[in-house]
Order: structure tokens, then sequence, then C-alpha cells
């Protein structure tokens, strides 16, 4: 099937010597076909472009030119660079075009790891498409015409909203495709074809490597206006505990129905990364943020208990650190997300019952202290807002949480005693040093004067052995 449709252009900025240029893939498209070959938009960006949207990554595919012809045609143009000539994958640098020739990848190994990868320039589009893993995506455009190249109904199922395998032989040799599936339904708002997701269900994912299955989770929860769909999809599949156990286990832990009418611990928490997701942009670190909204009440696989007629999980918010751990180390790669969430989980309960019985200055400061990301505290309260018994939901007055913030923000802004003071003023370093350090913290934390401080831990000081 063809379609023909207006043709798009995107540029990019590269470096040629000590000047700027801007290159544009028709221009790369021109040098292509001044060469022999023929450049196609291919991917996500020609599936977006249709659906109007914004698409940051662009991939070429050249047909027609072999490996040399392809590098003489892109010279000129900046410097090049290659990803390996048996990937057939180039750059121009300093732009976000990719340039590649066909190619056929066969699976030699378990999971996404081991593959023959064979480059052919002469294949066609229509035998290239078919490595692709969704109709939707094996839609080809080519950059000087516009012209849409269809060869497996993908423009009907853009238009229908459906995620479908293009070949049951193919598609089963790459399990990351099992994730991509879940992840196109949760970003893009489609649905899984039942073919697709019956063939999923029989797809070995568990040898897929982390890095692999942590971008899957990151584009997810970053980019879906739903998270919850992601894990639900998996949940369907039967595929949701390879990866994420800690997850599937929140199935049917039962809560107290005055506080969470909405249903067990996997039901609240789905609720809360769909919430959370709406701070995203508000937030220091947004993948970490997402990531506590995810394993905040994992404590309550442990702690749940029912006493006296009522569900509880007294200190879930701690019993659920080294089970976050587990689960973060096995599919988080970067340390900074892990001290993140493992800072914020015992802290998550805090800000709606500090609103509630509207604690103390002293109290609220305290726990913003206590917190990496204190405004990102916040935000994650009115994620994890309760809801009361007939479904009101209570968002424990941001608007108190906020103006404590703010209290704090201006006492942590003024002059304080630091290790340097207390050395300038003879004391030296060790235990009775940590000691008053400490103090001095707290001093701090009251709203204490400098000079007062001084004085106070003078004081104290004298009653330190």
């Amino acid at each position: 099937m063809l379609y023909y449709n207006i043709p798009i252009i995107y540029q990019s900025s590269t470096k040629l010597g000590n000047h700027h240029m801007i290159v544009t893939s028709q221009e790369i498209a021109n040098k292509i076909k001044g060469a022999g070959g023929t450049a196609y938009y291919v991917g996500g960006c020609v599936r977006d472009k249709l659906l109007g949207r914004t698409s940051n990554d662009i991939d070429i595919e050249v047909h027609g030119l072999t490996e040399d012809e392809l590098e003489a045609a892109l010279s000129g143009l900046g410097d090049t660079l290659s990803f390996g000539r048996s990937f057939g994958v180039h750059t121009l640098k300093g732009t976000n075009i990719d340039i590649a020739l066909p190619r056929s990848e066969y699976s030699t190994g378990d999971g996404h790891r081991d593959f023959e990868i064979v480059v052919d320039p002469f294949i066609g589009p229509e035998a290239a498409s078919r490595r692709r893993d969704f109709t939707i995506n094996a839609l080809m455009e080519n950059v000087l015409t516009g012209q849409i190249l269809d060869f497996h109904s993908g423009l009907s199922d853009l238009d229908a909203g459906i995620i479908r395998h293009i070949d049951n032989d193919s598609f089963v040799e790459d399990p990351l495709r099992v994730l991509r599936a879940c992840g196109f339904v949760a970003r893009l708002g489609f649905e899984i074809a039942d073919e697709t997701r019956e063939l999923c269900r029989g797809i070995d994912i568990s040898f897929l490597s982390r890095e692999r299955v942590e971008e899957e989770l990151r584009k997810a929860l970053l980019f879906s206006e739903k998270p919850s769909v992601f894990f639900e999809e998996l949940r369907n599949m039967n595929q949701l505990g390879v990866w994420f156990s800690e997850i599937e286990k929140l199935i049917g832990i039962p809560q107290d129905p005055i506080f969470h009418p909405e249903g067990d611990v996997w039901v609240h928490t789905m609720e809360v990364i769909d919430r959370a997701a709406g701070f995203r942009d508000k937030v220091s670190d947004p993948f970490a943020f997402m990531l506590l909204a995810l394993t905040h009440d994992f404590g309550k696989i442990t702690a749940t208990e029912f006493i006296k007629g009522r569900y509880h999980a007294y200190g879930h918010e701690v019993q659920g650190l080294p089970i976050a751990e587990e689960f973060l180390n096995r599919v988080i790669g970067r340390k900074g997300i892990k001290k993140y969430v493992k800072n914020m989980m015992p802290l998550h309960m805090k800000p709606n019952v500090a609103a509630y019985v509207k604690s103390s200055e002293k109290s609220t400061s305290k726990m913003f202290d206590e917190a990496i990301a204190p405004a990102d505290l916040i935000y994650f309260a009115m994620s994890d807002k309760p809801v009361v018994s007939g479904g009101e939901p209570y968002e424990g007055d941001p608007e108190f949480l906020w103006q404590r913030l703010e209290i704090f923000d201006s006492v942590m802004k003024k002059p304080y005693v630091s290790g340097e003071d207390l050395i300038k003023a003879g004391y030296e370093p060790g235990e009775k040093f940590g000691k008053l350090l400490e103090y001095a913290h707290k001093l701090r934390l009251a709203g204490v004067d400098k000079d007062s401080a001084m004085k106070q831990i003078a004081g104290y000081a004298r009653t330190l052995k």
C-alpha cells in the first residue's frame, strides 16, 4: 500500500571545522540520491509525525548504496560517526539523525543479547520492513517526496490505535518487544491486538539485560499519561512477575477500607503513579520520583496485619527499604536514584500526617531537613493522598505544607554555625566535635541566630566529657 504525504524536513546543527552549519535531512537525502541511493525516514519518527507528535530522534534508512558509497555521500556534511561497519549505522557528529543501511538480525542466543547482524543494502524496503516489531513502526517515508510505504497495514492500525506485530517468527526473537508493546500502549493510548498479546504471553523475557528493561521502564514512567497501563498490560500477559515481582506481590494485599476504599495495595499503587505523573515537570528528578511512587508501599508486603478487625501496616515505610533496594539493584543502574528512593521512602507518610495535625514548625522543618528533595516530598504527598470512606479525596492541605517549606527555606538561608566556625573557636575535630556540629544543626533548624547559637554551643560543650 502506498500513501502520499507532504514531506517533512528535520534539521540539526553540526560543526564543520570551526564553523557551525545546519544539516537538514533533505540535504542528506539529496547527497544519497546523487550517489544512486534512496533515503527513507523509518520507525518512530514516521509514526509520531502521522500522530502529530514531536520526534527528537530521527532515523533514516538508505537503500541502494554500499557502505563505502554511503560514507562517501556523507562526506562534506560533517564528521561521520560509525557504530561499526557490521551494523551499518552512522550519524553526523552533533546531530540527532541516525543513518543506517538495511539489515537483518538473527537471534543466536537467549534474550536481546546475541544476534547475527547482516547488512544488505539491496534487500529492498519491503523485506527490510519485516524485521521491525509492529506495523505502526514499519512505515517508511521517502525523505525527498514524502511518499509513505506501508507494507503491513500500519496506517490502518495507526488510525485504529492498535499495536500489532508483523511476523510471528521474527517477533519472538527479541523478547524486549513484550515490554515495548506494553510501553507503546501506555504512551500512545493504543490497544494491543489479541494475537500479539497472546504471542507475548509465551515469550521468555527473563534473559533480557537490566539496561534494556530499565530503559523501557523509564519511558513508561516518564512519558505515559497513565504509567499504570504499562504494568496492567504486563499483568494481562502474565509477564509482570518476571522483572517486577515486588509489584506483582502487591496484588491482593488488603488495606483498611476506611482510608483505602479503592482496593488493595496494587490498585492504590497504580493510582499513585498515575497521579505522580502529573508532577513530573515539577520535581527535581522525575525518574527517581516516579520510582518512589512505584515502590513506596513495598513494605506492606511484609507489614500488613489484621488487628482487632482492621488491616494495618505499621512500619511499612521502613520495612519496604530492603525490598525496594533489591528491586532497584535488579532493574536500576544509577546510584543517585537508589539514594533518592531510600531517603524518601521512610518519610513518605509524614507530610500528610503533619498537615492533618498541623505539626509545629520545628517538626516540619526537621522533616524537610531529612528529605533529599523537600519539595518533591510534598508533591509525593499529593500523589499519595489518602481517600476517606465514600471516595472523597483528602489532600492533607498542601498549602500548609508549602507554607512550612517556605519557612524552612528561609531558616536555612540564614547565617549558621559551621564546622569552620567551631574550629576557629578552638574546638578540635573528634567525637566531641561531631556532637557539637549535630547540636549546631539543631539550633539552625530551630531558627536560632548565629551569635546566640555560638553561646549555646559553648555552654553545651562544657557539659561534654
